[in-house]
């Protein structure tokens, strides 16, 4: 049931409030339900950034499975890795992604392969929420493999 949660879909299954839900009253009902179900089961990752949330779904020695939310307007660093590749599988929303400079765009359904060096970064130019599944492959998964070529929050190297 809680994996349905994540991909946006009902369950009959109710899970209950946090007794400190009260510190997140800014979030919006999406991203409390996932603050939820992570609290429900109790070891998932999940940060927040200035372009929306991360949760770690799963990982392995040398693959990590996120769901990644991207508000409306916002887009993550145009970026590249060099220990790591990536799929994303946009479950909801619409995606702007540039890949080595070409603009391609996701719908719902829709999924690209970023190899390992490509320089890439996804946008969601919509009213709602952008929804992906990012699927990361490679021996080194840390967040420190990150070169951020652009970023609209000030978090390029010099």
């Amino acid at each position: 049931m809680i994996l349905l949660q994540f991909f946006g879909l009902r369950s009959k299954k109710n899970l209950t409030q946090p007794s400190h839900a009260a510190t997140f009253h800014a979030a919006t009902n999406r991203q409390l339900r996932i603050h939820y179900m992570l609290e429900a089961d109790g070891h998932r990752e999940f940060d927040r950034r200035p372009w929306g949330t991360y949760t770690v779904l799963d990982e392995g020695d040398l693959f990590k499975v996120k769901r990644i939310e991207v508000l409306p307007g916002k887009r993550l660093s145009y970026q590249q890795h060099a220990r790591r590749a990536e799929h994303w599988f946009v479950v909801e929303g619409t995606a702007l992604v540039t890949l080595d400079g070409r603009e391609v765009e996701l719908k719902t359904g829709a999924a690209i392969d970023i190899p390992v060096g490509s320089a890439h970064r996804i946008e969601n130019p919509g009213d709602g929420p952008l929804i992906f599944i990012e699927v990361q492959r490679g021996d080194y998964l840390g967040e420190d493999d990150i070169v951020r070529l652009e970023d609209d929050f000030g978090r390029t190297q010099t």
